[in-house]
């Protein structure tokens, strides 16, 4: 089994930091987070490596679920205490997207626990009173809290507005009855930002909730084990009471608030394939060179030259898509729905093509398990569902240009 390799991503791969959507704090964060992450915590990689190589359950060994949440809680851990879960509060949309490449080159388990820090307290940063964000703020960014973003269901993922966790109010809190499904920390994270229905009428209907872990009531009623493992699972909501206090801006303003966070942290899951890709493509030149077919490298034949052509114009067609939306969000647009979805459908669907193109190309090797094209072949794949489906970025995008002319 191969260990995850912590080389951290190469000059020439961060030449991309010179284009203008960038400034020179931007540049010098990307320089101080891959030293931190050639330097240290290798073994948290070689823990998510151990999961990699024992996906069946085995007597006396810990099982699957059990390894990923110990290497997820170990890297919220590592970063809070470098100091790298701040832009998941401070929200800089650049950073968070050069932090995600960063992470999800090295290891997707890596990228996943910064993820679900931003995005499951990205409510609060955004929405929250200045009572619940010095309340449920800090202890994310100190790792004491893994938050959890709650929205999906089983009849509505992509369709937000079908919610049927409802909430009603009593008194001085709100009962929620229902279920989450495919949220990600489920089972590990100490608050969750959920959404339920507090009235009819769709969209409109629906309000945000922070609802700590320990709050009775909830459950996590079922652990779902997927091709990239992460913690995964089922919320269970049985009269489960919450503080009107906990309750994020007005009643009916959870469509909002969702659609908001998701605008901010959509480009970021593009940076996060870019992150996949660029490996991929580092991995797949290396391969080439040395591999030799017929007498002569691999890298020598002109189908192998055009893959290598098409994998490294999408990544940088990727690159731009990602960082122009990103430099749009943080300069002040007030939505970049139409970039962000952009930027999202382009990455993940080009890093699912450079993956599958690493494969073909490391042959026999690509899917031989431990391999690290045959991991981030699993890894990528995801993207292209959560936090918008590509169909659905593609109905937005059009939407977008249609209603312009």
């Amino acid at each position: 089994m191969r260990a995850p390799c912590l080389k951290g991503i190469s000059v020439a791969d961060r030449s991309y930091l010179t284009w203008p959507f960038f400034e020179d704090r931007h540049r010098k964060f990307a320089t101080a987070f891959n030293t931190w992450l050639a330097q240290h915590h290798a073994d948290v990689a070689q823990h998510y490596a151990v999961s990699q190589c024992h996906p069946e359950p085995v007597e006396g060994r810990p099982s699957l679920s059990r390894l990923e949440d110990q290497a997820a809680r170990a890297w919220v851990h590592s970063l809070a205490q470098a100091g790298w879960l701040q832009p998941c509060l401070d929200l800089d949309v650049r950073t968070l997207c050069i932090a995600r490449e960063s992470l999800a080159y090295h290891d997707s388990l890596a990228d996943f626990a910064f993820a679900m820090q931003g995005l499951g307290s990205g409510p609060i940063s955004l929405f929250g009173s200045q009572e619940q964000k010095e309340r449920f703020l800090p202890p994310v960014a100190s790792g004491e809290t893994i938050a959890a973003f709650a929205m999906s269901e089983r009849k509505s993922g992509s369709d937000v507005a079908a919610i049927t966790t409802r909430a009603h109010r009593d008194g001085n809190d709100y009962v929620l009855d229902g279920e989450k499904t495919w949220i990600s920390n489920a089972g590990i994270a100490q608050m969750y930002v959920v959404f339920a229905r507090t009235a009819e009428g769709g969209a409109k209907g629906l309000s945000a909730f922070i609802v700590p872990a320990d709050t009775a009531g909830l459950s996590v009623s079922e652990r779902i084990e997927t091709i990239s493992p992460h913690p995964l699972g089922t919320l269970r909501f049985e009269h489960c009471h919450v503080p009107v206090s906990y309750r994020l801006g007005n009643e009916g303003e959870g469509f909002t608030i969702a659609m908001a966070t998701l605008d901010v942290f959509r480009s970021t899951v593009g940076a996060a394939a870019l992150g996949f890709a660029r490996r991929a493509l580092d991995e797949t030149t290396s391969h080439v060179r040395t591999r030799e077919l017929f007498g002569q490298p691999l890298a020598a034949q002109q189908l192998t030259q055009s893959k290598i052509a098409d994998m490294a114009t999408g990544i940088d067609a990727s690159a731009l898509l990602v960082y122009r939306a990103a430099y749009a969000k943080d300069s002040g647009a007030e939505r970049v729905t139409r970039e962000a979805a952009m930027a999202k459908w382009y990455a993940t669907e080009t890093a699912s093509r450079v993956a599958d193109a690493a494969v073909q190309l490391f042959g026999g090797r690509g899917v031989t398990r431990g391999e690290i094209v045959e991991r981030i072949y699993r890894d990528v794949r995801a993207l292209r569902i959560y936090e918008g489906a590509s169909e659905i970025q593609q109905i937005v995008i059009a939407r977008s240009v249609l209603e312009e002319r």
